[in-house]
């Protein structure tokens, strides 16, 4: 729907100013001598009204036809072509609308215009619907700017969100008393496991503080966090996971938002693999084809599904983080599979910051 439809108070000034500009039509055609003023009313009065909303559709022309690159020639052709078109027929419904004063008793219609008039006419239409155009243009240019700003707010809100639940895992008791009372069980049982994990757990902290500012990180340094989380859980659950990650060289310098890939390994674990007796194999999966960065996270189902909420709301989170911060250009999709659940992701393949 056009914006000014949807805005009462804009609504009623272009409609005032479109009867201003009738009545200040009738006022000079009734100075020419063309028409008395009250019959010069009665013609421009409509017309002014009826051109007024065909010149709105100018809107959805200039939506259609952008000035994108490389289609400047038909984006300027189409415009030519619909303000010759509207100036046209604009003129034929004035004609039209002026025979109708002959019902009224006006043997030669509401007013009376010579060809020269009639071509004054065309030119003033011709005039008034390329300015509609260009106008369209700057409101449509406006409101790209103006969507374009929100989006970034909103992926700065995401990104702001994804730090405070970054903190949060940092601190997080459950993972970080967990941790520290594996590494107390296996400094007397395992030494050399204990010291291992030990470091897991100092690197995962101190990358995911590392990361907390950045806009974008390499796909490598996502998986290495990624490895170190699972190196700390796999020394607390053991044989029951297995891990597997399938990135090829060309995949690892992709750049991605950070902490893309952990929280989808984190519910794996939370809602995957541990609730089964017998664990499984997570798998992490990367691709690039066709200027795309393929991602996906893999896991078994376990066998009575999880009531507990949360991990549909986290990848709705996901979802609408990196649709904003990729301008809708983002793909994100899960659901179970014949292995299990799959959650599987398509950005664009960048390897410098935007």
């Amino acid at each position: 729907m056009h914006p000014l439809l949807a805005h009462w108070r804009g609504l009623a000034a272009y409609l005032f100013a479109t009867a201003l500009a009738g009545l200040g039509l009738a006022a000079l055609l009734a100075a020419e001598g063309a028409a008395p003023l009250g019959w010069a009313l009665a013609w421009t009065g409509p017309l002014a009204l009826v051109l007024a909303f065909t010149a709105l559709s100018a809107y959805y022309l200039c939506r259609s036809q952008p000035f994108a690159p490389g289609r400047w020639p038909s984006a300027v052709a189409s415009r030519a072509a619909a303000v010759l078109l509207l100036a046209g027929a604009a003129v034929a419904l004035a004609a039209a609308w002026n025979t109708a004063g002959f019902a009224f008793g006006r043997n030669q219609g509401f007013a009376v215009l010579t060809p020269a008039g009639w071509a004054l006419a065309f030119f003033v239409c011709l005039g008034f619907f390329l300015l509609a155009v260009l106008a369209h243009d700057v409101l449509i240019a406006v409101e790209a700017t103006q969507a374009a700003g929100a989006r970034e707010a909103q992926a700065r809100l995401l990104a702001r969100d994804m730090e405070l639940q970054l903190l949060r895992l940092q601190i997080d008791p459950h993972f970080l008393f967990n941790s520290l009372n594996s590494i107390s069980a296996l400094t007397s049982l395992d030494p050399a496991a204990a010291r291992a994990m030990t470091i897991d757990l100092a690197q995962f902290f101190r990358q995911t503080l590392a990361l907390a500012g950045r806009e974008r990180i390499r796909l490598e340094d996502e998986l290495g966090l990624v490895q170190h989380y699972l190196a700390i859980e796999k020394q607390r659950l053991g044989d029951k996971l297995a891990f597997a990650v399938d990135a090829p060289a060309e995949a690892l310098t992709a750049l991605l938002p950070p902490l893309t890939l952990q929280p989808l390994a984190e519910n794996a674990l939370k809602h995957g693999l541990r609730p089964r007796d017998d664990g499984g194999l997570l798998r992490i999966e990367a691709l690039v084809r066709d200027g795309w960065l393929h991602l996906a996270v893999r896991n078994p189902m376990p066998e009575t599904p999880s009531l507990e909420p949360g991990l549909g709301h986290g990848l709705r989170n996901l979802r609408e983080r990196l649709a904003a911060q990729y301008r809708g250009r983002a793909r994100v999709h899960w659901g179970e599979t014949a292995e299990g659940f799959a959650v599987e992701i398509a950005l664009p393949f960048e390897t410098t910051p935007p």
